[in-house]
């Protein structure tokens, strides 16, 4: 095997007796999981149960914090300052911690969820702040975020070690940012032209935007979206187009440095 890559997936969104994603199923797959922390979805007895099947299969555990947006799932943007997105990032990781360290488990990484994530991987204020919320709590944790992002350049300067995240249903802007979900061609439907865009994301560095231009791009983990229909078959392929193209699959804390 000649290059390392993380698998991650959004889970534990689930919430009350509202089921969402295939959570069981995909962590079969992953190497890493960013698990809702109660704000945009989850709740404490999916957060704990959730950290107890990441911890069963194996898979290594990070904090997915978002808005307090139940109703529009985190992915709807807010005014905030951002000491008031620190102290949210302090918040929720604290939450998910208390269940983590219950299962006798570690905490790997810190992944902001939907608008938060978004929003701060164009502003450099909004990115600095979550990073002072991540520096406080645990200087150990690495950062997962979008490949490029102001959230990777914050992480850097503050001397925290991050992850480059690519998604492998997701288009492309050509300043490597994401396709808004709101405009046609976001989301990639297709499931074989999603594992031929990841393998040359992983291998060669370089993504075709939606605008048609190729994009250079950095590829450290893979995201998969629990809440996809077809995760755990879109989850299962890619492992294995992966393995034939001699990528090995780790969990983020065997291989960023």
């Amino acid at each position: 095997m000649s290059k390392i890559i993380d698998l991650n997936s959004d889970v534990g969104e689930s919430f009350g007796a509202y089921k969402i994603g295939l959570d069981k199923e995909v962590l079969k797959y992953v190497s890493s999981a960013n698990i809702a922390c109660g704000w945009h979805a989850g709740d404490p007895i999916v957060m704990r149960d959730t950290v107890k099947a990441a911890f069963k299969n194996s898979v290594s555990i990070g904090a997915h914090p978002g808005f307090f947006d139940v109703m529009g799932f985190g992915r709807r943007n807010m005014t905030v300052s951002p000491d008031e997105i620190k102290q949210y990032t302090i918040y929720q990781i604290g939450a998910l911690y208390g269940f983590v360290k219950s299962a006798g488990a570690k905490m790997q990484h810190v992944k902001p969820h939907g608008a938060m994530y978004n929003m701060a991987a164009k502003d450099g204020k909004l990115a600095q702040a979550i990073i002072e919320g991540i520096w406080e709590v645990d200087r150990d944790l690495i950062v997962l975020g979008s490949s490029g992002s102001e959230m990777i350049k914050a992480a850097k300067e503050k001397g925290l070690r991050v992850a480059n995240e690519v998604f492998a249903d997701r288009a492309y802007n050509s300043d490597g940012t994401l396709v808004a979900r709101s405009l046609p061609g976001a989301m990639i439907l297709d499931t074989n032209i999603a594992i031929l865009r990841v393998i040359r994301m992983v291998t060669e560095g370089k993504v075709t935007a939606i605008s048609g231009e190729d994009v250079d791009i950095k590829a450290d983990s893979i995201c998969v979206h629990g809440d996809n229909p077809e995760a755990t078959q879109f989850v299962r392929l890619i492992r294995e187009e992966l393995f034939k193209a001699k990528v090995e699959i780790k969990p983020l804390s065997q291989f960023i440095k």
